[in-house]
């Protein structure tokens, strides 16, 4: 049942690795029963060791309270992916990719006393050869509208002014909530935007940020990123395997009978060691 008049959506942001999986972890064990969400979706493109998410992974995700796992450009880059995706009805990939490809980037889920729509797109602006999402988006928010009113979407882009164009686009579209993924850096623009009849209709941020390690370069090992970037050789990256944790999320709370967000929450949290730490003796395939 929706949490009171209103359905509780709570996203994630990023997972990267082993840290970004127990820092989601952490904190949905931490969470009193008032405080559970009635949706919990989390971007999982970097959630195994920041590339891509086995199947293994997957479970791990869905099993700690997951309802919803979306994607990204690193969708793919673990093959076994390709094996599974079809045979699992909450993993989305961006759905403006060929049209071969499997998986869908589109879902309606049903809990019972309410539904919500899930959309995944990915941007164009500096992220590679991708179809428009503009034109896959109206076509996808008619068609989950047939059966709720409720619609989140994942758009998994690179330019700040892609994500807030499309995202007013959203609101004249009729979507409840939008989050921009994939630069992991959380921004403070968190707000609720309004139709065209003044009323709030779409909660929105440009980027949720990521979970992983707190001391690390948007999750991944520092001396590793720097030596990258310094050298400008194709130095391979590490997940940061710091103890220290970060989460990054973002609560929206909309009315399941119009689809229209009230409020909209930035989370941004860092999780200290506990004495028995998760990631003592960390798994490097992880």
């Amino acid at each position: 049942m929706p949490s009171g008049d209103f359905i509780h959506v709570l996203f994630f942001g990023d997972l990267v690795g082993k840290p970004g999986r127990k820092a989601v972890e952490r904190y949905l064990q931490n969470l009193l029963p008032q405080e559970k969400p009635d949706v919990i979706i989390a971007n999982g493109e970097n959630a195994t060791h920041g590339f891509g998410l086995i199947e293994r992974h997957y479970r791990e995700l869905t099993e700690m309270g997951i309802h919803v796992i979306t994607g990204g450009n690193h969708t793919w880059d673990r093959k076994e992916i390709v094996d599974y995706i079809d045979t699992v009805d909450n993993l989305l990939r961006p759905d403006n990719v060929p049209a071969t490809l499997p998986g869908t980037g589109c879902r309606v889920f049903d809990f019972g006393s309410f539904k919500i729509g899930v959309i995944n797109l990915i941007g164009q602006v500096f992220m590679g050869n991708y179809n428009s999402p503009w034109e896959r988006l109206e076509m996808l928010v008619n068609q989950v509208k047939k059966e709720t009113p409720v619609i989140f979407l994942d758009f998994h882009a690179e330019a700040t002014a892609e994500k807030i164009a499309l995202a007013h686009h959203c609101t004249s579209l009729g979507v409840s909530a939008m989050v921009g993924t994939h630069t992991h850096v959380q921004t403070a623009d968190e707000r609720v935007l309004l139709n065209a009849m003044g009323q709030n209709q779409m909660g929105f941020i440009t980027d949720a940020g990521f979970n992983g390690a707190y001391n690390s370069v948007i999750g991944m090992d520092i001396d590793s990123s720097m030596l990258r970037l310094k050298s400008m050789l194709p130095a391979r990256l590490e997940v940061a395997l710091t103890h220290t944790l970060q989460v990054n999320a973002v609560q929206f709370k909309i009315n399941p009978e119009t689809g229209q967000c009230s409020t909209v929450q930035r989370i941004s949290k860092r999780l200290e060691p506990l004495l028995c730490n998760p990631l003592d003796n960390p798994d490097k395939a992880e």
